[in-house]
């Protein structure tokens, strides 16, 4: 059971580091983010006989409003991550019921994650702002790998462990 409880803090930990270096890239290099979200909201790129192309988002301060709620999501999202890990490492061999308090800042963070990359990206830039009709700006492929790995983990993180109700003994 102690290998299945650091397994579950590791993989949220890989994935705290990952949405960690994300942010970082957005706060220290942002034009590049910043561009990809200006060109699905403005959907300057969609089909051009698209019927939907009346939603663009073209103001420049609402733009950059949505990059910048983009982040916060995403840096909050990190530190639930990390909470989570700390908490869970702290708890990996005390009673079931203190261990399965720890992985609720994990579960809130997996669960953040996921509408950011699932809501956020998936729903909202592809589908409201038509980002799949983009070649140039359509991040749909990285933010499903993204959103589905985030679920996986917080299907395997939310299964509660078997063994103990007392907490772990021994090594």
């Amino acid at each position: 059971m102690l290998a299945i409880r650091l397994s579950k803090a590791a993989l949220v930990g890989a994935l705290a580091l990952t949405c960690t270096l994300v942010v970082y890239g957005n706060v220290v290099e942002p034009a590049v983010n910043l561009a990809f979200v200006q060109h699905v909201l403005s959907m300057d790129t969609i089909l051009p006989d698209s019927g939907i192309a009346d939603r663009s988002i073209t103001d420049p301060v609402l733009q950059r409003g949505a990059f910048t709620l983009i982040v916060v999501a995403e840096a909050l999202t990190a530190l639930l991550l990390w909470i989570g890990v700390a908490l869970m490492l702290a708890r990996l061999r005390a009673p079931r019921g203190a261990f399965a308090r720890a992985k609720t800042w994990a579960i809130a963070g997996l669960s953040l994650g996921f509408l950011v990359w699932q809501g956020g990206f998936l729903g909202i830039g592809g589908e409201w702002f038509g980002m799949w009709m983009s070649k140039v700006w359509n991040g749909q492929e990285s933010a499903f790998r993204f959103a589905m790995t985030v679920l996986g983990v917080l299907i395997y993180v939310a299964l509660p462990e078997a063994g103990d109700p007392d907490g772990i003994r021994g090594g």
